[in-house]
C-alpha cells in the first residue's frame, strides 16, 4: 500500500474514533464537565476588585491591619490597599482578594488550566480514553483490518491520532468556553490562556504514547488505566523530587559554601529520562504569566537560579521520550501475531 492511501486509512481511523467516542457516551460526558466549568466562570463576579494602573504597577498593600492606621498612611504614600472579595457561584461564596482585577482572572485560569485541565483533566482523559485502543487491538475487532494490504504502522498511528483529535476537540472547548464565559463576567480577555490548548494536548500525548504501549502488549483496558495513572504518579513525583531535592543542594551551598554537598545523579538520570508533569505545569503557567502562583514555584525559581530548569529541554526531553514509547508499541504490533 502506498502512502496517500495508508494517510486515507489514517484519516477513515481518526473519524472512527470519534464515532466511538460518541457511541460511548465520553465525548458527551467530558463535554458536561465543560459546560460546568462555563457556569462556573459566568458565576464569578470581580466587580469589586481595583483594575490594575497603566504603565507602573502600583504597589499594593493587603489588608491586614485590623485598625486601619496602616492602611491610612500607605494611601497616603500612594499605595494601593485592595480590600475586597470575589464572589462565587453568583454571591453565594466570597472570597477576600488581595490582588488587583486581571490578577485574579489570571489565578482563576491558572486554577482552571493547570488544576482542573492540566491535571484532574489529563487523568480523567487516560481513564476514559484507555479502552479505545485495547479493544481495537483485540484479535476480534482487528483481524477484519489486518486481513487487507493495510501497513500496522498506520493503524496504530490512526487511533493515537483519533484519540489525540478527540482530546484536542474537548480541550478546545473548555478553553474557548471558559475563557469566553470570564472575559465577559471580568471583561478581561487574556489570550495567553489559550495557550493552554496545545501544551494540555502536548501533556496528554506524552503519556497516552505509554497508554499505547501497555495496550499494545497487553490488550487490556484495566492495565492500560491503572498503568497510566501509576505512571503519571511515578513521573510527578520523580519530578517533584529532583526539583526539591536541587532546590535543597542549592540552599545548602548558599549556606555553606566550603561544605561538600551530594546531589543523586540516579535521580537526575531518572528526571530526564521520564516525562515531567511537573515542568509541564510549570510551563502552562508561565504562559498565564502565573508562574509565581504555581504550587512548586518557590522551589522552582530556586532550580532555575541554579540553571538547573530549562521548560523548553524538559518538553523536548518529554517528546523524545513519547516517540520512544510510539516506536516500541509500533515495533510491537508489526510482530504480534493473530
Amino acid at each position: 500500500m502506498n502512502l496517500p492511501a495508508a494517510i486515507l486509512v489514517i484519516r477513515w481511523l481518526i473519524w472512527d474514533t470519534i464515532r466511538q467516542s460518541l457511541a460511548s457516551r465520553i465525548f458527551w460526558i467530558m463535554l458536561l464537565v465543560s459546560l460546568i466549568a462555563t457556569v462556573f466562570c459566568l458565576s464569578i463576579s470581580v466587580s469589586e476588585l481595583p483594575t490594575k494602573p497603566t504603565g507602573d504597577a502600583a504597589e499594593r498593600l493587603p489588608p491586614t491591619d485590623p485598625q486601619g492606621k496602616k492602611k491610612d498612611e500607605a494611601r497616603r504614600a500612594g499605595v494601593d490597599v485592595i480590600d475586597a472579595s470575589m464572589t462565587l457561584l453568583f454571591g453565594t461564596i466570597q472570597v477576600p482578594q488581595v490582588r488587583y482585577r486581571e490578577d485574579a482572572v489570571r489565578w482563576l485560569q491558572l486554577v482552571l488550566a493547570a488544576g482542573v485541565a492540566d491535571t484532574l483533566g489529563i487523568l480523567l482523559a487516560l481513564i476514559w480514553t484507555a479502552a479505545f485502543l485495547p479493544t481495537f487491538f483485540e484479535p476480534t475487532a482487528v483481524t477484519v483490518l489486518l486481513a487487507k494490504p493495510i501497513p500496522r504502522w498506520s493503524l496504530l498511528a490512526g487511533k493515537y491520532l483519533g484519540v489525540l483529535v478527540f482530546v484536542a476537540l474537548q480541550a478546545s472547548i473548555f478553553v474557548f468556553a471558559t475563557w469566553a464565559a470570564l472575559g465577559i463576567r471580568s471583561g478581561i480577555w487574556s489570550a495567553e490562556y489559550l495557550w493552554c490548548i496545545p501544551l494540555m494536548l502536548l501533556h496528554f500525548a506524552i503519556f497516552f504514547s505509554f497508554s499505547a504501549f501497555l495496550a499494545v502488549w497487553t490488550r487490556s483496558t484495566i492495565v492500560c488505566v491503572f498503568g497510566s495513572l501509576l505512571f503519571w504518579m511515578v513521573c510527578w513525583g520523580i519530578n517533584f523530587g529532583r526539583h526539591s531535592a536541587l532546590a535543597h543542594v542549592e540552599r545548602q551551598r548558599r549556606d555553606s559554601p566550603d561544605q561538600a554537598v551530594v546531589y543523586s545523579r540516579t535521580l537526575e538520570g531518572a528526571y530526564w529520562l521520564l516525562p515531567k508533569p511537573a515542568d509541564l505545569g510549570y510551563l502552562l503557567a508561565k504562559s498565564l504569566n502565573s508562574e509565581r502562583e504555581f504550587p512548586l514555584a518557590e522551589e522552582i525559581k530556586t532550580v532555575e537560579e541554579a540553571d538547573g530548569l530549562n521548560p523548553e529541554a524538559s518538553l523536548i526531553a518529554s517528546l523524545l521520550f513519547a516517540l520512544a514509547m510510539l516506536g516500541v508499541a509500533g515495533y510491537e504490533f508489526v510482530k504480534a501475531e493473530y
